[in-house]
């Protein structure tokens, strides 16, 4: 990949942040002309963004405007995508339940969708293993399949755009670049990750470096209310299999923010409340996504603030594996990793933006949507729109 190291210090834009949310402000400055530099402190990104399943998920956006940008931000994934040759699948999505009180959230759902703007279809049993490569024979009693949904191999496909916006769209980059503060005009860079430090000079700033904002703008980091979260990923052997669309099961229901329209939601988490408490405590619900290589991505769990510790709990990773095992088979559930990552998240906004002082924008807490909403919001805030 490309990295400036005898470039000039003057830039009409500078991104701090090389995840996704960084990638797509870099993408929407170049596109518009501007010259334009990428700063990370590592030697690629390794945050949040190479953590996850790798899922664009609009399904799970509420109806209306944030549905809508979700469905943007796939438009320029596939766009992206197709253009750099980044391995990506179009697969779409299915929940699959095993039990009736989600079975009925599902046909709410369902009866809902037309007019909340969702292209969804109810799948029963027969169809669910019909059309899923996973789904577990004689437990599914009902899916809820969505096309919309893309699948890619997160740590590829963030390199992949990285590379593609400095080879094809002229965005220099520079890796091992820790940066200390911002002054505007200047952005101080540390000589101690390797990158030869200095100052660079920018006519806008985005910081995008997700909980590591904290570091530069403490005050509006803490002013803003946001919370850190903690999640367990796991993966499983490889398969030659495809297992088709992605999965969520029941628990997932409780999770995303386009099924609160249901009123039979109620009873789900009343029932899960009742009878398995832990699940609630580490905010378990539990999806699978398959990558290029054929490992299942499984998953995951929330933790926040005073409860993350660097430690994983392996309860909670039996937990994730029991649960899927309910409503999935895979051809070989040997798990071959295990990581956490660490996002931020502010409730009731898909992300956190700022202007602390004239000239720079903070963009974080896209609450665990990053991969789905990142590009959609990048293009919404050039416009004016936020």
């Amino acid at each position: 990949m490309a990295q400036a190291s005898n470039v000039s210090r003057r830039y009409d834009v500078v991104v701090v942040g090389a995840g996704i949310v960084g990638l797509s402000q870099a993408y929407q400055a170049t596109r518009r002309g501007l010259r334009t530099l990428v700063l990370d402190r590592g030697p690629a990104a390794q945050g949040a963004s190479i953590r996850n399943f790798g899922m664009v998920w609009p399904i799970g956006q509420s109806a209306g405007v944030w549905h809508g940008v979700a469905m943007r931000s796939r438009a320029i994934w596939l766009e992206i995508c197709r253009e750099a040759g980044i391995w990506h699948e179009a697969c779409g999505s299915v929940h699959l339940v095993t039990r009736e009180d989600e079975a009925a959230v599902l046909r709410e759902f369902a009866r809902k969708a037309p007019g909340l703007g969702y292209e969804v279809e109810l799948w029963d049993a027969g169809e669910c293993v019909r059309r899923s490569g996973v789904a577990k024979r004689g437990a599914v009693i009902a899916g809820l399949y969505s096309p919309s949904e893309v699948c890619v191999d997160s740590p590829l496909a963030i390199a992949g755009v990285a590379k593609w916006l400095a080879e094809k769209m002229g965005v220099e980059f520079r890796w091992n670049a820790p940066v200390t503060r911002v002054e505007m005009p200047a952005v101080h860079v540390s000589a101690v990750g390797g990158s030869g430090g200095g100052v660079v000079e920018a006519g806008r700033v985005f910081v995008c470096s997700g909980t590591d904002m904290e570091q530069l703008f403490p005050e509006a980091y803490a002013s803003a209310g946001i919370r850190k979260c903690k999640l367990q990923m796991l993966a499983a052997a490889a398969s030659g299999t495809r297992m088709g669309p992605m999965v969520a099961g029941g628990l997932t229901l409780r999770h995303y923010e386009n099924f609160a329209v249901c009123e039979s939601l109620a009873a789900v988490k009343a029932r899960v409340a009742r009878e398995q408490p832990a699940l609630d405590r580490y905010g378990i619900h539990v999806m699978a996504s398959q990558h290029s290589s054929g490992e299942f991505i499984l998953g995951d769990s929330h933790e926040y603030d005073a409860e993350i510790t660097p430690f994983d709990k392996a309860e909670i990773d039996e937990m994730i594996i029991e649960e899927l095992r309910k409503f999935i088979e895979l051809p070989d559930w040997r798990i071959t990793r295990r990581w956490h990552g660490i996002y931020a998240k502010l409730s009731g906004v898909p992300a956190f933006t700022a202007k602390p002082t004239e000239g720079v924008t903070l963009v974080t807490a896209t609450g665990g949507s990053g991969m789905t909403m990142a590009f959609g919001l990048a293009e919404r805030m050039w416009d004016g729109k936020m």
